[in-house]
């Protein structure tokens, strides 16, 4: 599958593999590495290959170091890429043989918090304390993000989600129902990275990076001093300073969404609303076609599936090069993409037009 995305993002650019000379990856060991990749793909050599370990607090990370790479002479061209049998192969939560937890994790284990939903749900909880939010609240975002997935093809789930559908579903960890937890699926995504000097051999025309930022929180998730908010609290106010740009001039959010509380805490850490506004925000129509921008058109991790967040990045270019079809937002210029959660993550921001 890494293969294959690969050449396609190559097939898509008018490039060959001879132009790539570095690739770049981050998995939990359940993906191929970037020299087996680039072997499939013809290429003999690269200048860099890079596979980090680690989860969605890294794509906004792996971007921006195919990029410095770039600009520092290192690299022609960079191939991101996430491949993952998310479905049918490993999948979070899953232990076999004896039970060992390693690094801070020892720490939280006899607490009984293992896997992603616990933490979020503990999160989500203080945010429901702190600013009365509600589970209509929460439905509120996976409702939304299955409509925009309706009509998209690469979708997972496309049917439609009512809340009455959604207050019926079954908890994985209170208050967090099986909705708010994102699609395991298999799958892959690659993105191509040129410096500018190729770019004017793109066809269609490029989309272009305007910044990127990001924040990896020390403390861990038992230890952050307010669960209400996320990395999205410091990355905010950064990406806007780095871009000069505001939250007013994103026609396009591609929101990290492995759990619909994740959107909620990093919509407020962004500034796209005040906290405990999130659910009216998206309840009044303002995080759609017609309203203030339009969030995760393709769905998101939640309804289109999980390729740990690089998913977005695509959906970023498809809307900014006119692509997206029946989805289309109209006159997108901009779009932010989000990635990460809890203390970890980062955004990087693209542009139609050429900074």
């Amino acid at each position: 599958m890494a293969i294959e995305a690969c050449r396609d993002a190559l097939a898509d650019s008018g490039l060959g593999p001879g132009h790539v000379n570095g690739m770049t990856t981050f998995q939990v060991n359940d993906s191929a590495h970037p020299m087996e990749v680039a072997w499939g793909l013809g290429i003999a050599e690269l200048a860099w290959a890079n596979s980090q370990h680690a989860g969605g607090n890294a794509v906004a990370e792996q971007i921006a170091m195919a990029a410095a790479m770039i600009e520092a002479g290192h690299c022609r061209a960079v191939l991101v890429y996430r491949s993952l049998n998310g479905r049918s192969g490993y999948r979070f939560g899953t232990v076999e043989g004896p039970m060992q937890v390693g690094g801070d994790l020892q720490f939280d284990a006899p607490s009984g918090f293992l896997v992603p939903p616990q933490w979020f749900a503990m999160w989500a909880r203080r945010h429901q304390a702190v600013y009365g939010t509600t589970s209509e609240d929460l439905g509120a975002i996976a409702i939304t993000q299955r409509r925009h997935a309706g009509p998209n093809e690469h979708a997972v789930r496309r049917e439609p989600l009512t809340m009455e559908d959604y207050l019926a579903g079954r908890f994985v960890a209170e208050p967090l129902r099986v909705f708010d937890c994102t699609s395991e699926v298999d799958g892959a995504v690659a993105i191509l990275l040129v410096g500018e000097s190729l770019a004017a051999d793109i066809r269609p025309a490029p989309v272009w990076l305007v910044g990127s930022a990001g924040s990896q929180g020390c403390s861990g998730w038992s230890a952050w001093d307010d669960p209400t908010r996320m990395y999205a609290h410091t990355v905010g106010p950064r990406i806007w300073e780095r871009t000069g740009l505001r939250p007013s001039d994103m026609q396009v959010a591609c929101m990290y969404d492995c759990f619909t509380y994740t959107v909620m805490a990093t919509m407020e850490g962004y500034g796209f609303c005040e906290p405990g506004e999130v659910g009216a925000f998206f309840a009044e129509g303002r995080a759609t076609y017609g309203g203030d921008v339009v969030v995760n058109p393709h769905g998101g991790l939640l309804s289109e599936g999980y390729i740990h967040g690089l998913n977005h990045h695509y959906e970023a270019a498809l809307q900014l090069r006119g692509q997206a079809g029946v989805r289309q937002v109209p006159d997108a210029d901009l779009a932010l993409v989000s990635a990460g959660g809890g203390p970890y993550g980062g955004a990087n921001v693209y542009s139609r037009a050429k900074p």
